[in-house]
């Protein structure tokens, strides 16, 4: 597409006024449109029916292709790593830390002038002790770059879950974009209902914190989709409904493996703005079949490799012989990344460029023919001019009194929920 000169003037003064401080101080000479995730979901409300990419970078390669692709369709993206995958565990190369200087200077080497934030996702809390260490880590990854967080309690009880995001809200900037989630993702099993998602809600805006995104466990898995059942539309749309005067807006996890109606669905017809994609871009930078919404295709239980695309056969077969001699099978393939990242960047640059390209292509046709997320860019740039601020500032307002959700009443009420968490285990992505 041809972008319009007065497009690069407006472009260079939200350079100056939309990158947050942190941003502006890490990279002081950039030319990368590193913004507030609040932005990239005011631009999805704005435009309607509306949702973009959080591409879970994975690998370099997945970065370079995701933000190629949004310059292509002129999307404001998000750019992820969740803490399981990035985090003081990781089993990615790219982490919390550096991911925002990987997004940044790739999009100076190429040139892109579309809007991005940088959010860390999935900040587990599992258990109560893991609150206190995480204040000090949440200010290390804005300290790194980030702009935007999930604080994902959701293992805890629900009176628990509220409590943690509580304590830990103090450590995030308020120009921050924020995620909150209701319900571990775990397919059909534990659902999450209109109670639980009011219950964090309500809890939250009486304390005047203010979630641009909830996350709920609405029929999708992470890693590889085993069914066809996924994403369960109506019952998102009740619970967003359930939500509405509290205007946060959904967070679609579990999106690889979905197919492309369902997707359309969640856009169209509830208030998500925002679909994490991991999977599906591993699998297709290393060249590996996929149907035509991202899910890895089997032949006998193994992962077919197409010829002439990803990464070269030699390096397949040694990842293949990797996984084989570490018992890694099926979504424990993506424990490759962290092993496999120095080795990707030695094959020759010719088979650099064809996964990142690949990359590019599916998610090009993601935010231009699913997601409906073209054109967006340009409604981030005009927010920014019109705001003058690197913060947009909250979408909502108090409505719940404080004095209604002291922790005493807090534990209260979640006694009273009827819930149904589903069963014990790991569902990390």
């Amino acid at each position: 597409m041809t972008i319009p000169i007065k497009y690069f003037s407006n472009f260079e003064a939200a350079l100056d006024l939309g990158r947050p401080p942190n941003v502006k101080k890490l990279f002081p000479n950039s030319k990368a449109l590193l913004v507030s995730g609040k932005y990239i979901d005011q631009a999805m409300l704005l435009k309607g029916n509306s949702m973009t990419i959080a591409a879970n970078g994975r690998n370099s390669f997945v970065i370079k292709g995701a933000l190629a692709a949004a310059q292509r369709a002129n999307a404001a993206i998000i750019i992820e790593i969740a803490r399981s995958e990035g985090g003081t565990g990781a089993y990615c190369a790219v982490s919390l830390w550096n991911i925002a200087r990987q997004t940044d200077a790739f999009m100076n080497e190429l040139g892109i002038t579309i809007p991005v934030a940088i959010h860390a996702d999935h900040f587990g809390i599992k258990k109560s002790e893991d609150i206190e260490p995480a204040k000090t880590e949440i200010v290390s990854l804005f300290d790194a770059g980030i702009t935007s967080i999930a604080i994902d309690a959701s293992h805890m009880p629900d009176d628990l879950n509220l409590l943690a995001n509580l304590e830990l809200f103090p450590y995030i900037p308020d120009w921050a974009g924020l995620e909150t989630e209701v319900g571990e993702i775990k397919g059909k099993l534990g659902l999450s209902t209109d109670e639980e998602a009011l219950f964090l809600i309500q809890g939250l805006n009486a304390h005047n914190i203010f979630p641009n995104w909830i996350a709920l466990n609405n029929g999708t898995t992470h890693g590889i989709e085993a069914s066809d059942t996924g994403i369960n539309v109506e019952l998102t749309a009740s619970i967003h409904e359930a939500l509405s005067k509290y205007k946060v807006s959904g967070a679609q996890h579990g999106t690889s493996g979905n197919n492309s109606e369902k997707l359309r669905d969640i856009a169209s017809k509830t208030r998500t703005t925002k679909a994490n994609v991991a999977t599906a871009l591993q699998m297709i930078s290393w060249g590996l079949k996929v149907n035509d919404y991202g899910n890895a295709l089997l032949d006998n239980g193994n992962f077919i490799k197409q010829k002439d695309r990803g990464v070269t056969e030699d390096m397949w077969a040694q990842m293949l012989a990797y996984a084989k001699a570490n018992d890694l099978k099926g979504g424990n393939f993506k424990k490759l990344n962290l092993s496999f990242e120095s080795k990707l960047l030695v094959q020759p640059k010719k088979i650099q460029d064809r996964m990142a390209k690949d990359v590019e292509d599916f998610v090009f046709g993601l935010l231009t023919k699913v997601f409906n997320t073209t054109d967006t860019a340009q409604i981030v740039i005009g927010e920014i001019l019109k705001n003058k601020s690197h913060d947009p500032g909250f979408k909502a307002q108090k409505i719940e009194s404080e004095r209604e959700w002291t922790k005493e009443k807090i534990m209260e009420k979640a006694s009273k929920i009827t819930t149904d968490k589903g069963p014990e285990g790991d569902f990390d992505d």
